[in-house]
C-alpha cells in the first residue's frame, strides 16, 4: 500500500474518532485534509470513507447524531443535517 493510502486511511480513523468524541469541526478537518491527498495522489476514496462522508459539507456521518438513514425501494438515503442526500444501492 502507497503512503497515500495508509494516510487516508489514518484520517478516516481519525475523523472517525473524532466524530464519536462530538468535535465536529475537526472531523470535518480530517475529511477536507483526506480528500486533499486523495487528489493529489489521483487515489480513489475507499468505499467506507465516500459512504460515511457528506459531499456538501465534508461532515463525517452519524446515524442518529447527524445523519438520518432510510431504507427506500432498493437503495438506501443517508439525509446529512445540512440537507444532503445521498443514495446508495442496495440488493434484497
Amino acid at each position: 500500500m502507497d503512503l497515500a493510502a495508509e494516510r487516508i486511511d489514518r484520517l478516516h480513523d481519525l475523523a472517525r474518532a473524532a466524530a464519536a468524541d462530538e468535535e465536529a469541526d475537526r472531523a470535518r478537518y480530517y475529511v477536507r485534509l483526506a480528500r486533499r491527498v486523495a487528489e493529489r495522489n489521483r487515489l480513489t476514496l475507499p468505499r467506507e470513507f465516500r459512504r460515511f462522508t457528506c459531499d456538501r459539507c465534508d461532515a463525517y456521518l452519524r446515524p442518529g447524531a447527524n445523519a438520518r438513514v432510510r431504507l427506500r425501494d432498493g437503495h438506501v438515503v443517508i439525509a446529512c443535517d445540512c440537507g444532503a442526500h445521498a443514495r446508495y444501492p442496495y440488493e434484497e
